[in-house]
């Protein structure tokens, strides 16, 4: 039932800035923007959800949090950066969209980096 509400607010948001978009392009991009906030505001108990069920499940595999904690912020990320670069491109500034995918793919390195040397420590440590 939640997708038939997700699904229609996104065809009313459609159809309002497909509308605006002739008069008041300026308003268009603030009802993408507003549309998409509202959307992830939806979404987001599902997450809280499916969050508590990765915690239980490292928790009994005795994982460390570090390595979950950094997987969901990189997961965040790349949501944040696509958002981002959508709004962009909406927008009609693609090379800026560009560059906010690129910077997002920076930081998502960046944050990676402990978790590739922790596997390759463990590599190295297997090997004789």
């Amino acid at each position: 039932m939640d997708i038939l509400q997700i699904v229609g607010i996104g065809i009313v948001a459609t159809i309002l800035i497909v509308v605006l978009k002739n008069q008041r392009p300026e308003m268009a991009i603030q009802v993408s923007i507003i549309t998409g906030i509202i959307l992830f505001l939806l979404v987001a108990s599902k997450l809280t959800a499916v969050l508590e069920l990765i915690n239980s499940y490292t928790t009994k595999v005795n994982i460390d949090m570090v390595y979950l904690t950094t997987l969901l912020k990189i997961i965040g990320i790349a949501y944040i950066a696509e958002f981002g670069a959508e709004v962009c491109k909406d927008a009609g500034e693609s090379s800026i969209a560009s560059k906010v995918e690129l910077a997002g793919k920076v930081v998502i390195m960046v944050l990676a980096v402990p978790i590739i040397t922790s596997m390759l420590d463990l590599v190295i440590s297997i090997m004789p």
